[in-house]
């Protein structure tokens, strides 16, 4: 396993949004029942590499990132574990990799999990779930040349549950999460927050919280998020340092045998959309 380190993820996440003029992040979620027709009788790691290394090639010089979900390669078993592994060697290296897990277990868990994804997956960065502590996330934080984004106020319907209740102060447990997270960049440099596309409102209350910190905007696409608000909320002061994520709208944007060419130019769409609200018009 190589353990070789490289420039700070800001950096590069930095570069390729400039090499790419882009703040899109396509999600690698591969669903067998919804790959191309043609795709689907193939063996599973010939079906999935087929489609994903497709996607990759048509869409690489318009992304500011890939962010493959775990769960959507666990779940083949060890098909789908070859094909995540492979997947760093095939995305070009100047473009980031943000493993998708929400790790969140106890700190000695925690490490092999860290190890695990930076070192034997080769992501840049991942997702974790502050509900356990920060002693849970430090060996996420420890590496200096990749990232860890700190679920904040997710996407889905029931993150009020705990993410909106008031605290003694009257802030929410969300904004709580998002001074922490502040407390930790400051002093790593590396951490990022996952807020999304479906409360702008609150985006913005955290992006208060949090000027300087990569915000990973999920929502966009079939979960129907504000494209627009959530980037005018989430933009830092530079105008960039978000990652706006779509994965089905991209993936399957045809199942037919154009889907990587269908897939390029619904990430153009989206590419030129969020440009458009960068430069409020």
């Amino acid at each position: 396993m190589s353990t070789d380190t490289m420039p700070p993820f800001r950096e590069r996440f930095n570069g390729a949004v400039a090499a790419n003029g882009s703040l899109v992040c396509v999600g690698l979620d591969p669903d067998l029942t919804m790959l191309p027709v043609a795709l689907r009788s193939l063996p599973t790691e010939e079906a999935l590499t087929t489609f994903l290394h497709g996607i990759i090639a048509a869409t690489a010089d318009l992304v500011c990132c890939y962010k493959p979900n775990l769960a959507f390669y666990l779940a083949h078993g060890a098909a789908g574990w070859k094909v995540l592994l492979g997947l760093r060697a095939v995305i070009p290296q100047h473009i980031p990799m943000l493993l998708d897990a929400k790790f969140g277990d106890v700190g000695s868990t925690a490490a092999l999990y860290a190890r695990t994804a930076f070192d034997v997956v080769r992501a840049d960065a991942v997702t974790v779930s502050p509900y356990v502590g920060s002693d849970a996330l430090s060996p996420f934080f420890a590496r200096d040349d990749r990232a860890a984004f700190v679920l904040c106020k997710t996407s889905n319907p029931g993150s009020g549950d705990l993410q909106d209740l008031p605290l003694a102060s009257g802030e929410a447990v969300s904004l709580r999460v998002a001074a922490r997270i502040h407390e930790w960049g400051v002093a790593r440099g590396n951490v990022g927050a996952v807020v999304g596309a479906t409360y702008p409102a609150e985006m913005a209350a955290i992006r208060a919280v949090i000027p300087d910190a990569p915000i990973l905007v999920p929502g966009i696409g079939a979960q129907g998020g504000d494209l627009e608000g959530s980037v005018r909320a989430g933009m830092d002061r530079d105008g960039a340092g978000i990652l706006i994520s779509a994965s089905r709208s991209v993936l399957y944007a045809s199942s037919g045998s154009d889907f990587a060419d269908a897939a390029r130019a619904e990430v153009t769409r989206l590419r030129d959309a969020i440009n458009a609200a960068r430069r409020g018009s």
